[in-house]
């Protein structure tokens, strides 16, 4: 406790004498800046030692290196290259070398020749792990591809029972029509068997809100295609929405 009083007490002298020189001479405050080394000196001397608490610096923190990797910048002629790769791997079935490429910077909606892209191709063709990674790195699903179809109405055509689930999910519309004039529903009735994995198919579309009264170019609704056909189990599913 003494010696705490005897502190305070050099410290309350020593501002006194600082203050004293503040007031005097032109009356203008003392400067801030650093004291004279012979104020430090004789303050120091003055002052008892005693531990010092170790300052302990703040570190910056600085970014992880590789956390926020973009998309390689690529020249047109090696773009073009890479995506045309994409889509042979696509049409392979390479799920390991379709994300291979898609991290190189590939585009899932670039298209071939005769207007595939790795998203449409994977989507008629029912190749779903591809699909999947293209979904993932940003396909368009509202592409369309030579006959002006989403990847659903092919899908939906050769009856790809977890690849129309997949795509509805996505949120391809279920309402398109081609340029043949089809619809998925259509094309799931007029070209195929009608049976489980096309019925299927039907209860899905139906379920995402497809519209079986939009007609095919000779007028005829989906509903009206099934009876026509023949296939029975189609045309009760229809009937029982509507």
């Amino acid at each position: 406790m003494i010696a705490a009083f005897c502190r305070c007490s050099l410290l309350a002298g020593v501002l006194s004498v600082l203050l004293t020189g503040c007031q005097s001479g032109t009356g203008e405050p003392a400067r801030q800046g650093t004291p004279s080394s012979s104020t430090v000196t004789s303050f120091a001397a003055t002052v008892p030692a005693s531990p010092e608490v170790p300052v302990i610096p703040t570190a910056v923190p600085t970014p992880m290196a590789g956390t926020a990797r973009a998309r390689p910048s690529l020249a047109p002629e090696a773009q073009a290259e890479l995506d045309q790769r994409l889509i042979r791997a696509a049409k392979a079935n390479d799920p390991n070398l379709v994300a291979e490429l898609l991290r190189a910077g590939g585009n899932p909606n670039a298209k071939d020749t005769i207007q595939d892209s790795a998203f449409l191709y994977a989507g008629a063709e029912g190749y779903n792990e591809v699909l999947q990674l293209t979904l993932a790195a940003g396909a368009d699903v509202r592409s369309t591809n030579r006959f002006g179809g989403t990847a659903l109405i092919p899908a939906s055509e050769h009856g790809h029972v977890e690849t129309v689930r997949i795509l509805i999910a996505a949120g391809v519309p279920v309402n398109h029509v081609n340029n043949l004039g089809w619809t998925a529903m259509q094309e799931a009735i007029l070209l195929n068997n009608g049976g489980p994995k096309q019925q299927e198919v039907v209860r899905q579309l139906l379920d995402a809100g497809a519209d079986p009264t939009i007609p095919d170019p000779q007028g005829r609704t989906a509903l009206a295609n099934a009876e026509r056909l023949g296939f029975a189990g189609i045309a009760a599913l229809i009937r029982d929405r509507s």
